[in-house]
């Protein structure tokens, strides 16, 4: 690492973003450019980790996790819930980085921040029943037994920039709270929301080392994330993202025999039944495709509509997606290549006979970053946009026959991160639910859902493990079993 820095104030364009190390924030030798997805230009200067920064990050976490270990979870509950005093403090500092970093809009952000906080509460109040050990009986006269969670030790997370607030805090908390130490590996798309979460848990008086993070030029990411994986202190790894660069962190870990866990990409279906509520359902499935311009995990990407009903409903999805999103220059996206990514995915799917019911590809906005709703029908299997997930602001629709077609459809993918059931039957959505092959299905509300007290994360190749609640905090401890005979 290089020298000490100041901490930029917020707001400061002038500063160059460093990366936390030990306890400190510090600049490197090289830095690359930010530039707002909102403007075009440059906002600032990140601080560039080289693999020899990366590396000494995780010796940083190693030597501090021993002593963090060791401290109380009310030590760990009160130093969280202080964290969530100054979260609430630098909320408008976080919708600054957010904006002109990712291209977030003032929706997405409350959405994002209030989960974030409530998430940071919820693990605080979690730490102490999420340590407490077991005392089985065990088969042998005579012998008694425990089971002792444990630490493993380094962490390494991963995380994006798509929702920087919540995917960034989930990333170390569940971590940090179990006694694991972390190494940060954030996204170059948003350094300075990343710097400012680190910044407000050592505010809150999180011991130098325990949270140490590493950002770096696109480019240099391949042998910055292999030299992570391969420290051998570093014991498990947890990602968010595409899981094209998913499949390969979980080779790298493999190699090492390190365990992972991973919420990746998606292909979230909404079933439209006969019996639906159709305004609900149109709001719900417009703002769970175009909600952050389709940038997220669990948008929705198949409308899946019931025969019955279609024509109603495709009168109502154009009326809402209209009243929602209204604004003609288009929905910001977080730089060029997405835009030319779902272009391309549209141009093929029209190409080979799709129909557009909703928008125009061959709309141009005044920013290259951004473009317009789109909805797509006669979307076949020979079709890219069939199969590939578009993270950005277009959806298929599909006319159905029955439930059994919607489910076959809204299973046909490899993905299986979230989904949405509209129905006004409790029972039928139940059913529903229960065949399809996803991580959570959500009946009468949008696919985008996530909530703190909730296990979060995938079937098939949407990843493995879970975030969140109780479950998310003992994907951090292993259990060690001690047993003796009794005098």
């Amino acid at each position: 690492m290089g020298s000490a820095a100041p901490s930029p104030s917020s707001f400061d364009t002038s500063a160059t973003i460093p990366l936390w190390l030990e306890g400190k924030p510090v600049t490197t030798a090289e830095s690359f450019d930010i530039i707002s997805p909102l403007t075009e230009k440059v906002l600032y200067k990140a601080a560039a980790a080289s693999e020899k920064d990366a590396l000494a990050a995780v010796d940083a976490a190693a030597a501090a996790q021993e002593a963090w270990a060791a401290t109380k979870p009310s030590f760990r509950r009160d130093l969280f819930l202080r964290a969530a005093d100054e979260l609430v403090r630098r909320k408008d500092e976080l919708w600054h980085y957010c904006s002109t970093e990712t291209g977030s809009t003032e929706p997405y952000f409350a959405f994002d921040f209030s989960d974030a906080l409530e998430s940071l509460r919820s693990c605080a109040g979690l730490i102490h029943t999420a340590s407490v050990g077991q005392t089985p009986p065990v088969g042998e006269e005579g012998r008694s037994a425990m089971l002792v969670p444990e630490p493993y030790g380094v962490v390494v997370s991963i995380a994006p920039w798509n929702a920087p607030c919540i995917l960034g805090l989930r990333s170390f908390l569940g971590p940090l709270a179990m006694g694991n130490t972390v190494v940060l590996k954030g996204p170059e798309k948003a350094p300075a929301c990343y710097w400012a979460l680190a910044d407000i848990f050592h505010k809150a008086g999180l011991p130098p080392g325990c949270l140490n993070t590493i950002i770096h030029k696109p480019e240099d990411g391949p042998k910055i994330t292999t030299a992570l994986i391969a420290a051998p202190t570093v014991k498990k790894i947890n990602f968010t993202g595409s899981t094209a660069v998913g499949s390969v962190i979980a080779s790298l870990a493999g190699k090492h025999l390190k365990p992972t866990l991973m919420e990746l990409g998606g292909k979230a279906p909404a079933i439209v039944c006969e019996d639906a509520d159709l305004n609900l359902a149109a709001l719900n499935c417009t703002l769970g495709a175009f909600l952050y311009s389709g940038q997220i995990c669990m948008s929705t990407e198949r409308i899946l509509v019931n025969k019955k009903v279609v024509n109603d409903f495709k009168e109502v999805l154009k009326a809402t997606i209209d009243q929602i999103f209204p604004d003609k220059s288009g929905l910001v996206l977080v730089d060029k290549a997405p835009v030319s990514k779902v272009k391309k995915l549209l141009d093929d799917a029209v190409d080979k006979g799709a129909k557009i019911f909703y928008g125009d590809t061959k709309d141009t906005c005044q920013l290259s970053t951004a473009m317009r709703p789109i909805v797509l029908e006669d979307v076949k299997e020979s079709m890219d946009l069939y199969y590939t997930e578009s993270f950005g602001p277009t959806v298929s629709l599909f006319v159905v026959e029955d439930d059994e077609e919607a489910i076959r459809i809204a299973n046909d993918t490899e993905y299986g991160l979230a989904s949405a059931v509209f129905t006004k039957d409790l029972q039928r959505g139940i059913k529903i639910a229960k065949k399809i092959e996803t991580g959570a299905v959500h009946i009468n509300a949008m696919s985008v859902h996530d909530e703190t007290n909730l296990p979060h994360g995938g079937a098939k190749k949407s990843g493995f493990g879970r975030f969140n609640g109780l479950e998310g905090l003992r994907e951090w401890v292993r259990w060690k079993t001690i047993t003796w005979k009794d005098d």
